[in-house]
């Protein structure tokens, strides 16, 4: 991967422009940097897989401008994000103009992370019709469900769903980012500037033992945030703040229950 002092670390499991893949049954240890990445992959299935890993970057699985695929009956304990939903970065992802899109993950656990299902921040090629279902997180996850993005991406996220999980200890509950660049933000200028569109989000029977916030949704006032649909969410207690949302339109919720602390 590199030369003399750069160390660069590759992912442990990568397939590229792959069709029909098949990964099950096996357990991973402390990968380098991502763990499992698809990228650019048509068809496939990942069921019954081990994966732990606390390193820098130690996503569980990376599906990257892929499409048709089941990730199921999975245990993740990350040093980073767990399921991530990513379709390129910037102008190289504009040209590859390849949506990750037609994705379900089901049954799976995720002991620690910090997200349990995230998208983006790389998503420039778009990203669409996104199901996670009946997962669980027992231990401790930073945010639930994050949607992360910034002005140089472009893009969409739309039909994003999660459904039926059930979860421990976290700081956000779901929470929408359109203002991530990390370290890029002051070592890279914006050279070409493009909103993400985000329209069509669904949160439903979630259930959270403690948390920092319920929610936190951060819009572009240039591009709002729309159709967010939250419900049947309960967090039994909440340390910070129930509900943050700006330059979100169509935001409804029904049945939305939480106990913020006395002390707050």
């Amino acid at each position: 991967m590199a030369v003399g002092e750069n160390n660069l670390r590759p992912h442990l499991i990568h397939f590229n422009r792959c069709k029909n893949v098949m990964l099950d049954g096996f357990q991973i240890r402390e990968s380098p940097f991502w763990t499992i990445h698809l990228y650019m992959c048509d068809g496939g299935i990942t069921r019954n897989l081990d994966v732990r890993a606390h390193g820098h970057n130690n996503d569980g699985i990376d599906l990257e401008m892929s499409r048709n695929f089941l990730v199921e009956d999975c245990t993740f304990d990350q040093g980073d994000d767990a399921v991530v939903i990513k379709a390129g970065r910037n102008r190289d992802a504009w040209r590859l103009n390849t949506p990750c899109e037609n994705i379900v993950i089901r049954n799976c656990r995720i002991l620690k992370g910090h997200t349990l299902l995230g998208i983006g921040s790389e998503m420039s090629g778009g990203i669409r019709n996104i199901y996670m279902h009946d997962c669980v997180a027992p231990q401790s996850v930073t945010r639930l469900f994050f949607l992360k993005t910034n002005h140089r991406r472009g893009g969409f996220i739309e039909n994003i769903y999660m459904k039926n999980v059930q979860a421990k200890s976290v700081q956000n509950v779901f929470e929408i980012d359109t203002d991530v660049l990390y370290q890029w933000k002051d070592l890279v200028p914006t050279y070409e500037e493009r909103i993400t569109r985000i329209e069509g989000i669904y949160m439903e029977q979630v259930s959270c033992e403690s948390a920092d916030a319920v929610y936190e949704l951060k819009g572009d006032a240039r591009l709002p945030i729309r159709k967010v649909q939250l419900k049947n969410i309960r967090v039994d207690h909440v340390k910070k703040f129930g509900k943050k949302a700006a330059h979100v339109e169509q935001l409804t919720e029904k049945n939305v229950v939480f106990r913020l602390d006395q002390k707050q």
